[in-house]
């Protein structure tokens, strides 16, 4: 059966002089009715529907401009365009606050107005299209490629691209093609994971030497501390928990505002709040903190050991250029945000650095976890990126950078780590001095049941990490690999039943290690 042609409104009070556009149109599949003035066209409009309205906007009668809102009331989602012989800039102004699709301005060819009709009526299919075809070349290249050869570079390389098809087919509506994109993931996971095995210990304990990529302990010393050399005062944000494809959700609404410069570095181990932003603010490794830093760390494992971001920060800062003001924000509750915007005047500090923590989407991971109805509207990874844009559209985050914007302050924008997205329960075997965490667990007799869940490193100094149990101490250190969860025997079916299908962190997977980091330079 032969598809319905698309139905096309053209008004117009020169109607007669448009014959030949019509027939162009019609010979290329359209189906054009004629109109003459507006009230005709809002009648003809009332009685069918059509796919898209062309006028003029100098007409007898009603403007052009004024159909379209008493269009829009008959028809809220036709696209409009207008075809008219005005040049006048408060005649496309008009046209443009009207909310029109496209402005063409007379005299037009036949072929011009083919062009606009197919863009708008047929351009999502045609790049629907384009996209499936383009995927499923390079899903074979994918495919095939080995990850085995691929050094720090081309794992972040290899990450961005997946995120970017992710995203791309989850915009056009591919199911199927998300479908098979995402059966690459678990052995990417496993490859990933004994990649970083391998090469970990040697990134964090061969100090500069060597080619290994940026970690949390160089992000101020080679992102923010240039920017302070060059300005007086930089905006330093950590949203906790931000994977790359959330990041990338938000960069559209951020690129309205700044000019954005996107890299990336790896999180040291474990991707945990206590490790991996404490050392982004002291620009030291953990095992340092504790031992420079006695009374700011001790025995525990929450993020009461993050009390000090502030200053491990200062003292960073001061022994890299001298002494350097800080100010500091965290946010971690809607009071939090509300105080926030209350003094946002006052929020960026005149000189030195200014440095935001915000926590909801860590809270959001986290709280999925606890909440029925939350788990159901964060139900996946996509769902987790629609909620993270929700916030941010109404969020102090997006006004903190409104007003670095307005006060031209470059911003340096990124995350400590990510989180994955966790089906699979992985059986540990421990003691009971073992730490409780999901995705990743100390303890001196300590491993999992499947050693290929799981990365055991047998000596806290090979990931430079505080010594548990004491100074002479030499403790396993398991992280969880692909999307598993750590479990104990005897509360298998409990955790099963309270974790699966939970976002966590603490783990090696490209989702949770390789994370964004954007310079934000203010548009003039």
């Amino acid at each position: 059966m032969p598809a319905t042609p698309r139905q096309l409104l053209w008004v117009d009070d020169e109607a007669d002089l448009l014959e030949s556009h019509r027939l162009f149109l019609t010979e290329k599949g359209y189906q054009v009715d004629m109109a003459r003035n507006a009230a005709d066209a809002l009648e003809m409009l009332r009685r069918q529907p059509f796919d898209l309205l062309l006028l003029d906007e100098q007409m007898p009668g009603m403007r052009g401009v004024s159909m379209v809102r008493e269009a829009r009331e008959l028809a809220p989602t036709i696209p409009v365009v207008m075809v008219t012989k005005s040049e006048e800039d408060g005649t496309l102004r008009e046209a443009l606050g009207a909310d029109v699709n496209e402005y063409l301005v007379k005299p037009v060819n036949p072929r011009q107005v083919l062009s606009v009709v197919t863009r708008i009526l047929e351009g999502p299919k045609i790049r629907q299209q384009a996209l499936a075809r383009a995927f499923v070349d390079r899903f074979r290249e994918m495919e095939a490629t080995d990850l085995r050869g691929l050094d720090w570079r081309g794992w972040i390389e290899r990450y961005a691209e997946l995120v970017q098809w992710d995203l791309d087919l989850t915009s056009a509506g591919e199911a199927g093609l998300h479908g098979s994109l995402r059966t690459l993931l678990p052995e990417g996971r496993r490859a990933f994971a004994q990649y970083i095995a391998k090469q970990y210990p040697h990134w964090v304990n061969a100090g500069l030497e060597g080619d290994r990529p940026p970690l949390s302990i160089d992000v101020v010393g080679e992102f923010l501390l240039p920017v302070l050399e060059s300005e007086k005062r930089a905006l330093f944000i950590v949203v906790d928990c931000l994977r790359l494809d959330q990041w990338r959700g938000l960069e559209p609404i951020i690129a309205s505002m700044f000019e954005v410069d996107t890299t990336h570095y790896y999180s040291l181990l474990p991707t945990a709040t206590p490790y991996a932003r404490n050392a982004l603010f002291s620009g030291l490794f953990p095992g340092e903190i504790a031992a420079m830093h006695p009374d700011w760390w001790g025995e525990r494992e929450d993020e009461t050991l993050n009390a000090h971001e502030r200053e491990l920060l200062e003292v960073q800062l001061r022994e890299a250029r001298g002494a350097t003001p800080v100010r500091y924000h965290k946010i971690s509750s809607a009071a939090d945000s509300e105080q926030l915007e209350r003094n946002l005047a006052n929020a960026i500090a005149p000189e030195g650095v200014t440095a935001c923590v915000f926590n909801f989407v860590d809270l959001l991971t986290h709280g999925r976890s606890e909440s029925a109805i939350l788990f159901e509207v964060a139900k996946d990874e996509v769902a987790l990126r629609q909620l993270t844009l929700q916030w941010f559209n109404r969020s102090a985050l997006l006004a903190v950078l409104k007003e670095a914007a307005r006060k031209r302050v470059t911003v340096v924008l990124t995350s400590d780590h990510g989180s994955i997205h966790c089906n699979t329960p992985a059986t540990v075997l421990a003691r009971r001095d073992a730490t409780h965490n999901l995705r990743y667990k100390f303890g001196a007799d300590l491993r999992a049941e499947n050693a290929e869940q799981a990365l055991l490193f047998r000596n806290e100094d090979d990931l430079r990490l505080p010594r548990h149990g004491g100074a002479t101490a030499g403790g396993n250190t398991l992280l969880a690999t692909g999307d598993c969860f750590f479990v104990y025997p005897t509360k298998l079916r409990e955790y099963q039943q309270r974790y699966r299908g939970s976002f966590l962190h603490g783990g090696v997977t490209p989702e949770e290690c390789i994370l964004p980091l954007a310079i934000l330079t203010p548009k003039r």
